[in-house]
């Protein structure tokens, strides 16, 4: 099946919009709509996330000491074969504290492997680089 290019890269593009977005509305169901049920996640402190349920509990939790936040994506770079696409995102996401404390600051990049399920794309490997945190 031949697929669009510029379309695809638009789709993945949108996944990773919907990703920061639902996590800075706090929209677990659009969150959730991102990921394959088998996702590996890799990068959020030591340990490695296998699947998209034990993923979001982990998340949802995490968000529970934020008041607010906000992720703001660089351009995606993205390579594309048939299925399966690797997407290079730079990311630098505000976090602060519920208990009005500080606000923390994280820069870095999100490796992200996604597939095509059902006609649609959806991260089956995500792994964050960070570069950088400040803590004001």
């Amino acid at each position: 099946m031949s697929h669009d290019y510029t379309r695809d890269r638009v789709e993945l593009q949108d996944v990773m919009l919907n990703y920061v977005a639902a996590v800075d509305e706090r929209d677990m169901g659009r969150y959730r709509a991102c990921f394959a049920d088998d996702v590996e996640v890799v990068g959020f402190g030591s340990q490695t996330y296998h699947g998209r349920d034990v993923w979001i509990d982990y998340v949802w939790n995490a968000l529970r000491k934020y008041s607010a936040s906000q992720h703001l994506l660089g351009p995606q770079f993205a390579t594309i074969e048939g299925d399966e696409a690797h997407t290079r995102s730079t990311v630098q996401a505000l976090h602060f504290l519920a208990d009005g404390g500080a606000r923390i600051t994280l820069w870095g990049t999100y490796h992200t492997r996604m597939r095509r399920i059902d006609g649609r794309w959806m991260i089956s490997r995500h792994e964050l680089v960070v570069c950088g945190t400040s803590t004001d």
